[in-house]
């Protein structure tokens, strides 16, 4: 039987309602109660963490999540972390590079309503992640929602209130889980080697610019001064806007005069970007040597910039590793030419 160790963060899973809403209260032996099937398949051990609302989740919660992790590795089969839905996308992506190459299973789980309520997706969102942890081909970071398993590297949040809130961007499902069974998709353990790499640095000076038709080029003068790297959102496939001014192109022109990184991503949340189809892409990149997520998420593309500039800030050592997969977070092969 495998042994698994339960980590509680807090969230709606978590929650009781009192005289100002929902607030995180449970702890995760209680939360364990509320699943005691689970026993037939795994032993489980809980560890409360902390107990706050997923919106309250910074950097510094990561790495306290990933140290655990790390602490307790040795002892048991796999993890299962109990997490609030809204930061949870971003918790599973900074996960997927904190803890890198993993032979055991890291999930990240949570619910649309608390565990107490009578109508609630908790309990079944909980038992199908030990299951899930406990499964011998299980492996690496992912998040267990509503039957279906996501890479760490490619979940969001798209729904506020229904069950299925979470789907898996650009890439395919890893397995789902029905009437107690994992049915994989990508059964891909036995092509894994290597020891499990665990990291203990982000660098939070990590800014994002969502662009809005008519926005000035003046708020990345002012986000020069205060952070080491920016993620751009530009429209569709990507590229900035070329005003009779030419605002945009000086203020990226400061940014890389400074020696700091500017990605450059795309609002879309499907299919991804590709500056080199229209001028206003291909030739501020051709000329500035921007970073391009590609088929990122924005959770991956924030937390890998966190990752990575928390090791470096050297750009070519900077660009070749925001270009190396990591848990299947960018499946673009980039040409040497723009690299």
């Amino acid at each position: 039987m495998k042994k698994i160790m339960m980590l509680g963060t807090g969230g709606t899973i978590a929650c009781k309602r009192g005289d100002s809403g929902l607030k995180p209260l449970l702890t995760s032996d209680e939360l364990l109660s509320y699943v005691p099937d689970a026993a037939d398949f795994c032993h489980v051990d809980s560890l409360q963490v902390f107990n706050i609302d997923s919106t309250n989740m910074q950097p510094k919660h990561w790495l306290v999540i990933a140290k655990a992790i790390e602490d307790h590795y040795d002892h048991y089969d796999g993890f299962v972390i109990c997490h609030g839905t809204d930061t949870m996308a971003y918790t599973a992506a900074a996960l997927s590079y904190l803890v890198q190459n993993s032979p055991k299973p890291i999930v990240i789980t949570g619910a649309q309503k608390p565990i107490d309520m009578e109508n609630t997706d908790a309990r079944t969102n909980l038992s199908d992640s030990l299951r899930f942890a406990s499964d011998d081909r299980s492996h690496d970071v992912n998040i267990v929602f509503d039957g279906k398993v996501i890479s760490g590297t490619r979940g969001k949040k798209e729904r506020t209130k229904s069950y299925n809130a979470f789907s898996s961007i650009n890439f395919p499902y890893i397995a789902t889980i029905q009437d107690g069974h994992v049915i994989f998709y990508l059964d891909d353990k036995k092509d894994r080697s290597g020891s499990p790499l665990f990291f203990h640095k982000l660098n939070y000076n990590v800014a994002l610019l969502k662009l809005i038709p008519s926005m000035g080029a003046n708020v990345l003068d002012y986000m020069a001064e205060h952070y080491d790297a920016v993620i751009i959102e530009a429209f569709g496939v990507g590229g900035l806007p070329s005003y009779d001014t030419g605002d945009f192109y000086k203020a990226i022109e400061k940014w890389i005069s400074l020696g700091k990184t500017v990605v450059m991503t795309t609002q879309v949340t499907n299919e991804g970007s590709n500056m080199s189809v229209y001028e206003v892409g291909h030739s501020i990149k051709k000329e500035f040597g921007l970073l391009e997520a590609y088929d990122m998420t924005l959770e991956a593309t924030v937390t890998k910039l966190m990752w990575i500039l928390g090791k470096t800030t050297d750009p070519k050592e900077i660009r070749d590793t925001f270009y190396h997969t990591v848990n299947r977070d960018i499946l673009w092969t980039v040409p040497k030419s723009n690299t």
